[in-house]
């Protein structure tokens, strides 16, 4: 059975909902980054970074589900 990288490489190559959530993750994490960076942060930023970081984890959590649906579709 392939391990959980070489899925979601396929994944992403191959199903468009995967690639879009992973894209979107990808843009949330820059964001975040961008937020840690920056010398000064405002309540506004702290708002913002605790929005992308549940945004984050619900992404992450889409992608897994579709992971798992993978893995059990080729197990069969």
């Amino acid at each position: 059975m392939p391990i959980a990288e070489d899925i979601r490489q396929s994944l992403f190559a191959t199903d468009s909902e995967f690639r879009r959530l992973a894209e979107e993750h990808s843009r949330c994490e820059s964001q975040l980054e961008q937020i840690l960076e920056s010398a000064y942060v405002n309540s506004e930023d702290l708002l913002r970074e605790s929005a992308l970081k549940k945004l984050k984890l619900r992404l992450k959590d889409q992608m897994e589900s579709i992971v798992a649906r993978h893995r059990q579709m080729a197990s069969r």
